[in-house]
């Protein structure tokens, strides 16, 4: 009986010991990952995790509707790619936009905790946003005051045919409504 309870023992403080060892490695593993050191971050704060570097980096790119490689090279760290540095202008472009016009604040990583102007605001999934005016207003909606358009009847201040630009309407004649006692 005294060798069963020795052994009891004996399993018990091995697999109370391994235990400790597995937690003490998980632990030290990922400390380790998120004090990983970052090269070359130069807009970004430089104390980031890499999951929080990985959340940043998968915003921009659903954003822009790329993958890595569209502006890093194999060696992240590189700047040989011209879009790499276009997105380090870029992103301080939308932090000084959001600071100055929208008074947003950094949180306690660096990062600006209210965007009201990301990376999406123009580029919509789309990694060159489309340069596009607006359409034309419909004609005889003119612009403030009623003018810049035809009016009804294509009359208004665009050339009405009779060699005369810039002529207003001819005013219409309505019949007021009969006076009631």
């Amino acid at each position: 009986m005294t060798k069963m309870r020795l052994n009891t023992k004996i399993m018990a403080t091995a697999a109370l010991l391994s235990g400790v060892v597995l937690l003490a490695s998980m632990s030290s593993s990922q400390q380790q990952q998120e004090e990983k050191e970052f090269k070359n971050i130069k807009v970004l704060p430089k104390h980031l995790t890499e999951r929080q570097l990985d959340a940043v980096m998968n915003q921009w790119s659903r954003s822009l509707g790329v993958r890595c490689n569209f502006c890093h090279a194999q060696d992240k760290a590189s700047d040989e790619k011209p879009e790499k540095l276009m997105a380090r202008k870029m992103y301080e472009m939308t932090a000084k936009i959001n600071s100055k016009y929208f008074d947003a604040k950094k949180d306690s990583l660096g990062m600006m905790m209210q965007k009201e102007v990301s990376c999406y605001s123009c580029h919509r999934g789309a990694s060159h946003p489309e340069v596009k005016l607006p359409p034309p207003p419909p004609r005889g909606q003119g612009g403030p005051g009623g003018q810049g358009g035809r009016g009804p009847g294509g009359q208004g201040s665009a050339p009405n045919g009779n060699g005369q630009g810039n002529t207003p309407p001819p005013a219409q004649q309505t019949t007021p409504p009969p006076h009631t006692k």
